[in-house]
This record gives structure tokens, sequence and C-alpha cells, in this order.
């Protein structure tokens, strides 16, 4: 199996856990932060959900990502809904980048910059693995306690988790 096609199945499997926990994130408490240097719990919820797009639609599609140029707009919905079908769009979009790339595009540099400076340059697939789908996994942990410390029932990602218990 080519090795996008081998990223392709981490990230459904990768999504499908985000999936579970983005369900749950509850829109009343989409202000709400566990301290005044954290996220809140929109912006962390958006940004696990614009995650796909940003780091495998775009590096699957452009040589290059400029922060400096200003086209990166954050999510601007107000509801749960609109939430999850904005995860929903950059999981499908991602999922057909990685579907109709090829073995030696994967392998072509990309690189993050910012303006004159050059962040990192890096294979697609080191892209994918180390910082899209590393970088999701993080950003689910971080939401998987923001979950607990507002008493909402966390799904299990690897197993079941204390609410969930073993056993079914």
């Amino acid at each position: 199996m080519d090795l996008h096609l081998k990223l392709l199945r981490q990230f459904e499997h990768e999504a499908a856990n985000t999936r579970k926990m983005l369900q749950r994130v509850p829109e009343e408490h989409f202000d709400w932060r566990p301290h005044a240097k954290s996220m809140t719990l929109k912006e962390l919820a958006a940004h696990i959900a614009e995650l796909p797009r940003l780091f495998i639609a775009k590096v699957l599609t452009l040589e290059e990502f400029d922060f400096s140029k200003g086209t990166y707009r954050p999510f601007a919905g107000t509801t749960h809904q609109e939430l999850m079908q904005f995860f929903e769009d950059n999981y499908q979009r991602s999922v057909e980048a990685l579907s109709q790339t090829t073995a030696e595009e994967i392998e072509k540099p990309w690189s993050l910059k910012s303006g004159d400076r050059t962040l990192f340059t890096m294979p697609r697939q080191a892209v994918i693995r180390n910082i899209a789908i590393s970088h999701f996994i993080h950003h689910r942990g971080q939401l998987s306690v923001y979950l607990r410390l507002l008493d909402v029932p966390v799904p299990g990602m690897y197993g079941p988790t204390a609410d969930e218990g073993f056993g079914g």
C-alpha cells in the first residue's frame, strides 16, 4: 500500500476519534476557558476542526503556506452544529486530497513561512504525520481535559474511559 493511503487510513481513524470528542463539546460553554492563558472551549474545538484543512488539504494542494499573507480566517460559527459541519467539511477536503495524491507528490517538500522567514520545510508526508496528525491528537487530549473539567463524559479514544467503564 502506498504511503499516502496508509496516512489516509491513519487520519480516518484519528478523525473518527476526534469526531466523538467534538460531538461532546457543549455549546453553552463555548466561552469557557480553564485558565486566563488558555484558549476558550470554542477556540480549541474550532482549531481541532480546522487542522485537517490547514495541514492536510493545504499541504497537498499548495507548495507553501505563508502566515503573513493574511489569508487565514478563523472559525466564525456560533453553534455546535456549525462547529461539527466545519469539521466534516475540513475532514472531507482532506480525505479527497489524500485519496487523490500520488506517491511522488507526497514526498515533495512543503514549507511553512512567515514573510521572509521559513519556519520549516519538510516532505509533505512528514508534515501530515508529524504536524497534522500528531497536532490533532495533542489538541484532542487538551479537549478531553476541558470536557472533564466541565463534567462532560469523556469518550474513549483507544479504549474505555472512566465514564464508559470496561465491558460495554
